[in-house]
């Protein structure tokens, strides 16, 4: 099960992410996104754990929680929909 994960920390790593979500089973990987310029988080981040009784606990269990200071968001991600192509009028 793919998790999405929210409202996290900037300093959070993806060792970090994955700490968290090991106490509830094997995780599969953990991946915070970074902003493609500045190199910085972006808060927010995805789990992907291979059992699904595992995963909702750890979703039960994590969401609404502190992580440095800041309420975490934790639910299963949901596909990202299809966008339509871009036009670049700059030019």
């Amino acid at each position: 099960m793919n998790i999405y994960v929210g409202n996290l920390p900037y300093s959070v790593t993806d060792d970090d992410l994955r700490a968290a979500f090991a106490e509830f089973g094997d995780v599969a990987s953990a991946k915070i996104i970074m902003d493609r310029y500045s190199g910085r988080s972006k808060g927010f981040g995805f789990v992907e754990m291979d059992n699904d009784a595992a995963a909702e606990e750890a979703i039960k269990s994590l969401d609404d929680t502190e992580m440095q200071g800041r309420k975490l968001r934790v639910n299963q991600a949901k596909p990202r929909p299809d966008r339509p192509p871009r036009s670049d009028s700059r030019y």
